[in-house]
């Protein structure tokens, strides 16, 4: 699951929804930081509300990508849309192909949710700008591995771009999947891969309510 699927049914309450967010942020700064379960879980009944909901979050987070990275429907869609990577960018392409073939999949489930209710992506980012950056730092930083100093900056860089929007357009989409290879230190993906994203939206549009059937309440619950 990418941001909008983990976080769209939680707009209402910003700190849990940000907490949906929060391993992902992570895996964008880089730095090889965690926002595992483990760490998470002591802060579930912390006196601050607000620092319970981040904790809440992070194992919504873990709770949906346990279910879903194994669900059968992207299980298949994932393996189609890597046998079409490979095929444009050669069968030596590895572990790139395989990434492409996973990331895709979810940014394109996003995308599909996003055309359904852009509304509600104007409400979660509504939601994210509400956030102190500050305080959000504070609190994830005692949940992680270690700590970092460039969350809070992140996070308002985040609610700036809106990058989210950009899902809904091939070419838009391709660019900032490139950002995410550059991040990750894989070549980047040729222009005219955005042919191959125009052939696996509709594919995964048409199996978004499978590749939800599992969704459950909240983990806190």
């Amino acid at each position: 699951m990418n941001y909008f699927a983990h976080g769209r049914r939680f707009v209402s309450r910003p700190y849990f929804l940000a907490g949906t967010a929060v391993p992902d942020w992570l895996g964008a700064m880089g730095q090889r930081i965690k926002a595992r379960p483990s760490g998470a879980r002591p802060f579930l009944d912390d006196d601050d509300p607000q620092v319970a909901a981040v904790a809440a979050g992070i194992l919504q987070h873990h709770h949906d990508d346990a279910w879903f990275h194994l669900s059968e429907p992207f299980v298949l869609l994932s393996a189609k849309c890597t046998a079409r990577w490979r095929t444009l960018l050669g069968k030596q392409s590895g572990l790139r192909s395989r990434f492409l073939g996973h990331v895709l999949v979810e940014l394109l489930l996003d995308a599909e949710l996003i055309r359904q209710d852009t509304n509600l992506l104007d409400q979660y980012y509504l939601a994210m700008e509400s956030l102190d950056p500050e305080r959000m730092e504070r609190a994830i930083n005692a949940m992680t591995t270690r700590p970092t100093t460039g969350l809070a900056r992140l996070l308002e860089v985040f609610c700036k771009e809106r990058f989210l929007y950009d899902y809904l357009e091939n070419a838009t989409l391709l660019r900032r999947l490139n950002q995410v290879m550059r991040r990750v230190g894989l070549e980047q993906i040729p222009a005219q891969a955005t042919k191959l994203v125009a052939g696996m939206r509709p594919l995964v549009v048409d199996k978004v309510e499978l590749l939800l059937a599992q969704e459950r309440a909240t983990v806190d619950n």
